[in-house]
Protein backbone atom coordinates (compact mmCIF):
# COMPACT_ATOMS: atom_id res chain seq x y z
CA UNK A 1 0.00 0.00 0.00
CA UNK A 2 1.51 3.45 -1.03
CA UNK A 3 1.81 6.23 1.42
CA UNK A 4 -1.11 8.41 1.96
CA UNK A 5 -0.05 12.36 2.60
CA UNK A 6 -0.21 13.41 6.43
CA UNK A 7 -3.37 15.36 7.14
CA UNK A 8 -1.56 16.83 10.50
CA UNK A 9 -1.14 20.77 10.71
CA UNK A 10 2.26 22.42 10.54
CA UNK A 11 4.24 22.45 13.24
CA UNK A 12 3.97 26.06 14.40
CA UNK A 13 7.66 26.81 15.58
CA UNK A 14 9.21 30.04 17.73
CA UNK A 15 9.70 31.68 14.89
CA UNK A 16 5.79 32.11 14.15
CA UNK A 17 5.14 33.04 17.91
CA UNK A 18 7.85 35.59 17.60
CA UNK A 19 6.48 37.40 14.46
CA UNK A 20 3.30 37.38 15.72
CA UNK A 21 4.61 39.36 18.84
CA UNK A 22 6.37 41.51 16.94
CA UNK A 23 3.52 42.32 14.39
CA UNK A 24 1.27 42.97 17.52
CA UNK A 25 3.57 45.30 19.18
CA UNK A 26 4.10 47.43 15.88
CA UNK A 27 0.60 47.41 15.88
CA UNK A 28 0.34 48.89 19.42
CA UNK A 29 3.03 51.59 18.46
CA UNK A 30 1.12 52.65 15.62
CA UNK A 31 -2.51 53.10 17.47
CA UNK A 32 0.08 54.74 19.86
CA UNK A 33 1.53 56.92 17.91
CA UNK A 34 -1.40 57.78 16.01
CA UNK A 35 -3.00 58.89 19.16
CA UNK A 36 -0.15 61.51 19.98
CA UNK A 37 -0.25 62.61 16.72
CA UNK A 38 -3.68 63.72 17.31
CA UNK A 39 -3.57 65.16 20.26
CA UNK A 40 -0.63 67.19 19.11
CA UNK A 41 -2.46 68.31 16.53
CA UNK A 42 -5.58 69.35 18.58
CA UNK A 43 -2.77 71.12 20.89
CA UNK A 44 -2.95 74.78 19.92
CA UNK A 45 0.43 75.26 21.30
CA UNK A 46 1.66 72.80 19.28
CA UNK A 47 0.36 74.07 16.23
CA UNK A 48 -1.04 77.54 16.28
CA UNK A 49 -2.13 79.78 13.91
CA UNK A 50 0.88 82.13 14.00
CA UNK A 51 -0.60 84.61 11.55
CA UNK A 52 -3.84 85.76 9.99
CA UNK A 53 -3.26 87.73 6.97
CA UNK A 54 -6.09 90.28 6.08
CA UNK A 55 -6.61 91.64 2.48
CA UNK A 56 -9.15 94.14 0.84
CA UNK A 57 -9.82 97.49 1.01
CA UNK A 58 -10.59 98.65 4.55
CA UNK A 59 -12.04 101.75 5.42
CA UNK A 60 -14.62 101.19 8.69
CA UNK A 61 -13.04 97.88 9.72
CA UNK A 62 -9.98 97.21 11.58
CA UNK A 63 -7.71 94.29 11.24
CA UNK A 64 -7.35 94.10 14.46
CA UNK A 65 -11.00 92.94 15.33
CA UNK A 66 -11.10 90.50 12.97
CA UNK A 67 -8.24 88.90 14.33
CA UNK A 68 -9.44 89.25 18.08
CA UNK A 69 -12.81 87.69 16.56
CA UNK A 70 -11.17 84.56 15.09
CA UNK A 71 -8.90 83.99 18.05
CA UNK A 72 -11.75 84.46 20.52
CA UNK A 73 -14.39 82.11 18.38
CA UNK A 74 -11.50 79.95 16.82
CA UNK A 75 -9.13 78.82 19.85
CA UNK A 76 -8.20 75.65 18.51
CA UNK A 77 -5.32 74.65 16.47
CA UNK A 78 -4.07 75.18 12.58
CA UNK A 79 -5.21 71.80 11.73
CA UNK A 80 -8.57 71.85 14.01
CA UNK A 81 -9.47 75.42 12.62
CA UNK A 82 -13.04 75.20 10.68
CA UNK A 83 -12.78 77.24 7.98
CA UNK A 84 -16.14 77.43 7.29
CA UNK A 85 -17.05 78.08 10.28
CA UNK A 86 -14.54 80.98 10.59
CA UNK A 87 -15.92 82.47 6.89
CA UNK A 88 -19.80 82.47 8.60
CA UNK A 89 -17.90 84.30 11.69
CA UNK A 90 -16.37 87.06 9.65
CA UNK A 91 -18.86 87.27 7.18
CA UNK A 92 -21.26 88.43 9.85
CA UNK A 93 -19.66 91.70 11.37
CA UNK A 94 -21.88 94.47 10.55
CA UNK A 95 -19.16 96.16 8.18
CA UNK A 96 -18.60 93.03 6.81
CA UNK A 97 -20.26 92.42 2.89
CA UNK A 98 -18.28 89.42 1.92
CA UNK A 99 -15.44 87.63 3.04
CA UNK A 100 -13.31 84.62 1.55
CA UNK A 101 -11.12 82.46 4.22
CA UNK A 102 -8.30 79.93 3.73
CA UNK A 103 -5.26 78.50 5.75
CA UNK A 104 -1.87 78.98 4.61
CA UNK A 105 0.73 76.13 5.21
CA UNK A 106 1.79 75.61 7.72
CA UNK A 107 0.11 77.54 10.32
CA UNK A 108 -1.41 80.77 8.59
CA UNK A 109 -4.78 81.89 7.87
CA UNK A 110 -5.76 84.18 4.89
CA UNK A 111 -9.26 86.70 5.09
CA UNK A 112 -10.14 88.68 2.30
CA UNK A 113 -13.19 91.19 3.01
CA UNK A 114 -15.09 93.25 0.95
CA UNK A 115 -16.42 96.25 2.95
CA UNK A 116 -19.99 97.37 2.90
CA UNK A 117 -20.01 100.99 1.06
CA UNK A 118 -23.06 102.80 2.84
CA UNK A 119 -25.21 104.37 0.60
CA UNK A 120 -27.78 106.13 2.93
CA UNK A 121 -29.42 106.17 6.61
CA UNK A 122 -32.67 104.05 6.75
CA UNK A 123 -35.20 105.00 8.63
CA UNK A 124 -32.96 106.74 11.16
CA UNK A 125 -31.23 103.86 12.71
CA UNK A 126 -29.53 101.47 10.18
CA UNK A 127 -27.68 101.68 6.88
CA UNK A 128 -28.32 100.89 3.53
CA UNK A 129 -25.25 99.91 1.12
CA UNK A 130 -24.86 100.13 -2.29
CA UNK A 131 -27.17 98.02 -3.71
CA UNK A 132 -29.69 98.68 -1.19
CA UNK A 133 -29.45 95.69 1.64
CA UNK A 134 -29.86 97.33 5.14
CA UNK A 135 -27.30 96.82 7.62
CA UNK A 136 -26.96 97.09 11.31
CA UNK A 137 -23.60 99.33 12.12
CA UNK A 138 -22.72 102.85 13.55
CA UNK A 139 -20.60 105.18 12.19
CA UNK A 140 -17.88 106.66 15.02
CA UNK A 141 -17.05 110.13 15.83
CA UNK A 142 -14.57 109.98 12.75
CA UNK A 143 -17.50 109.53 10.05
CA UNK A 144 -19.42 111.88 10.94
CA UNK A 145 -18.93 113.69 7.70
CA UNK A 146 -19.91 110.90 5.88
CA UNK A 147 -22.16 111.07 7.81
CA UNK A 148 -23.50 113.93 7.28
CA UNK A 149 -23.59 113.56 3.60
CA UNK A 150 -25.96 110.74 3.11
CA UNK A 151 -29.23 110.67 2.66
CA UNK A 152 -31.59 109.91 5.00
CA UNK A 153 -34.04 107.23 3.73
CA UNK A 154 -37.37 106.37 5.80
CA UNK A 155 -39.90 103.56 4.37
CA UNK A 156 -41.76 100.35 4.89
CA UNK A 157 -39.61 97.51 5.27
CA UNK A 158 -39.06 95.37 2.33
CA UNK A 159 -38.93 98.70 0.44
CA UNK A 160 -35.06 99.77 1.16
CA UNK A 161 -33.92 98.64 -2.63
CA UNK A 162 -37.19 100.36 -3.72
CA UNK A 163 -36.34 103.71 -2.23
CA UNK A 164 -32.50 103.76 -2.82
CA UNK A 165 -33.17 103.09 -6.30
CA UNK A 166 -35.52 106.05 -6.33
CA UNK A 167 -33.54 108.15 -4.82
CA UNK A 168 -30.93 107.57 -6.96
CA UNK A 169 -32.51 108.22 -10.02
CA UNK A 170 -34.21 111.61 -8.74
CA UNK A 171 -31.00 113.09 -7.55
CA UNK A 172 -29.92 112.72 -10.72
CA UNK A 173 -32.32 114.79 -11.85
CA UNK A 174 -31.69 117.22 -9.55
CA UNK A 175 -27.74 117.12 -10.13
CA UNK A 176 -28.46 119.93 -12.61
CA UNK A 177 -29.84 122.06 -10.20
CA UNK A 178 -27.45 121.81 -7.70
CA UNK A 179 -29.66 120.66 -5.08
CA UNK A 180 -29.57 117.62 -3.27
CA UNK A 181 -31.75 115.50 -1.83
CA UNK A 182 -31.16 114.89 2.51
CA UNK A 183 -34.90 113.53 3.51
CA UNK A 184 -36.85 111.02 1.35
CA UNK A 185 -39.87 109.52 2.76
CA UNK A 186 -41.69 106.48 0.63
CA UNK A 187 -44.81 105.77 2.77
CA UNK A 188 -47.03 102.59 3.10
CA UNK A 189 -48.86 103.37 -0.53
CA UNK A 190 -45.60 103.72 -1.82
CA UNK A 191 -45.80 107.90 -2.26
CA UNK A 192 -42.70 110.12 -2.49
CA UNK A 193 -42.33 113.19 -0.66
CA UNK A 194 -38.56 114.55 -0.51
CA UNK A 195 -36.95 117.53 1.21
CA UNK A 196 -33.90 119.87 -0.12
CA UNK A 197 -31.04 120.42 0.85
CA UNK A 198 -32.27 124.52 0.60
CA UNK A 199 -35.35 123.53 3.08
CA UNK A 200 -38.26 123.20 0.02
CA UNK A 201 -40.46 119.88 0.35
CA UNK A 202 -42.01 118.00 -2.57
CA UNK A 203 -44.93 115.62 -2.85
CA UNK A 204 -45.14 113.81 -5.67
CA UNK A 205 -47.76 111.26 -5.04
CA UNK A 206 -47.31 107.48 -6.05
CA UNK A 207 -47.33 107.78 -9.78
CA UNK A 208 -45.08 109.04 -12.54
CA UNK A 209 -43.04 110.55 -9.96
CA UNK A 210 -40.09 111.09 -12.17
CA UNK A 211 -41.93 113.34 -14.55
CA UNK A 212 -43.50 115.17 -11.89
CA UNK A 213 -39.93 116.21 -10.65
CA UNK A 214 -38.81 116.96 -14.07
CA UNK A 215 -41.53 119.21 -14.23
CA UNK A 216 -40.30 120.75 -11.10
CA UNK A 217 -36.60 121.11 -12.41
CA UNK A 218 -38.19 122.56 -15.77
CA UNK A 219 -40.28 125.49 -13.87
CA UNK A 220 -38.03 125.52 -10.66
CA UNK A 221 -36.29 129.02 -12.80
CA UNK A 222 -39.81 130.31 -12.98
CA UNK A 223 -40.84 129.78 -9.41
CA UNK A 224 -37.30 131.15 -8.27
CA UNK A 225 -37.68 134.64 -9.87
CA UNK A 226 -40.45 135.10 -7.39
CA UNK A 227 -39.26 136.94 -4.45
CA UNK A 228 -40.87 134.49 -1.91
CA UNK A 229 -39.17 131.97 -0.15
CA UNK A 230 -40.88 128.05 -1.17
CA UNK A 231 -41.80 125.97 1.52
CA UNK A 232 -43.18 123.14 -0.54
CA UNK A 233 -44.25 122.51 -3.69
CA UNK A 234 -47.32 119.62 -4.63
CA UNK A 235 -46.65 117.95 -7.93
CA UNK A 236 -49.76 115.46 -7.92
CA UNK A 237 -51.09 117.09 -10.39
CA UNK A 238 -51.60 115.96 -14.03
CA UNK A 239 -50.33 119.57 -15.27
CA UNK A 240 -48.54 122.19 -13.16
CA UNK A 241 -47.84 122.23 -9.79
CA UNK A 242 -48.87 124.02 -6.29
CA UNK A 243 -46.56 126.20 -4.37
CA UNK A 244 -46.43 126.81 -0.75
CA UNK A 245 -44.69 130.22 0.42
CA UNK A 246 -43.11 130.34 3.75
CA UNK A 247 -44.19 133.22 5.46
CA UNK A 248 -42.37 135.84 7.46
CA UNK A 249 -41.76 133.45 10.36
CA UNK A 250 -40.75 130.61 8.61
CA UNK A 251 -38.55 132.46 6.35
CA UNK A 252 -37.24 134.42 9.69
Amino acid sequence: MSDLPSLDKPNKGPQFYLGLVFFIIVMVLLIFAGLKLHAWLEDEQQAPVQEIFISGDRHFIEDQQIENLVRRTQPGSFFELDVEATHQIVEAMPWVYRASVRKRWPSGLEIYVVEQKPAAIWNGDMLLNQYGDSFNAQLDEDDLVMSSQLPNLFGPGGSEQTALQGYKNMQSLLDVTGLHIIEMFLSERFAWNLQLNNGVKLNLGRTEFIDRLQRFVDLLPLISKQNKQIDYVDLRYDTGLAVGWKTLDKAA
